[in-house]
């Protein structure tokens, strides 16, 4: 049974409908037991970094999700979710993280070419520069969705995927069993099944 994480962010049952799409058994939940019984956690997000975060601590699924982490249990966070993973954020102020994954979360705006919207929403080309399980079904080139003003930086020895836009952003990212989608696969169609289909397969 794969848990995602019920904290108030994200729209979360599109994610378990994908997840019905691929055959797996998907709860959305804030529950602790349930999150203790899943095999594989999906921590998912969207809006602002301080507002999640505050979310998280509030049902103390902050030093919950990170003792799950210690158990070997992986973890794979979506979109803001994925920000979560790092130290900080520099999204209106400085904000700590979960702290699993090295790293910063600092505006796109001022870095790419002003001539670019921010926020970057749409499709966007996958580069790899070292192999994972994450991306096994999935060639160079292949389109996720993206919805997003705050990248990840300082991160570069688990970055797993890039995206271009202007420059050049992170677009996952893993670290042993902490994993971690800029983009939405839920919203990816093919491309997003086949990634989430390979982090359901993933044996610990």
């Amino acid at each position: 049974m794969i848990a995602i994480v019920d904290y108030g962010v994200g729209n979360l049952f599109s994610l378990q409908s994908s997840f019905k799409r691929i055959g797996a058994d998907a709860v959305v939940t804030s529950d602790e037991t349930t999150l203790k019984n899943a095999s594989k956690i999906i921590l998912p997000g969207v809006g602002a970094f301080a507002d999640a975060i505050q979310k998280l601590k509030e049902r103390n699924l902050d030093e919950f999700l990170k003792s799950q982490v210690k158990t070997g249990k992986y973890m794979m966070g979506i979109c803001l979710g994925m920000q979560l993973l790092f130290d900080e954020s520099h999204e209106y102020g400085v904000h700590q993280g979960l702290g699993l994954i090295q790293g910063r979360v600092i505006p796109m705006r001022g870095l790419i070419d002003e001539k670019l919207k921010v926020p970057h929403i749409g499709w966007n080309g996958l580069q790899f520069p070292k192999p994972h399980f994450l991306f096994k079904d999935l060639k160079e080139g292949d389109c996720a969705y993206f919805v997003h003003s705050y990248f990840a930086t300082d991160c570069a020895e688990n970055v797993i995927a890039t995206t271009e836009y202007d420059k050049i952003l992170t677009a996952s990212v893993a670290k042993d069993n902490v994993l971690g989608c800029q983009f939405h696969p839920e919203k990816s169609g093919e491309v997003g099944l086949k990634i989430l289909k390979a982090f359901v397969e993933q044996k610990d």
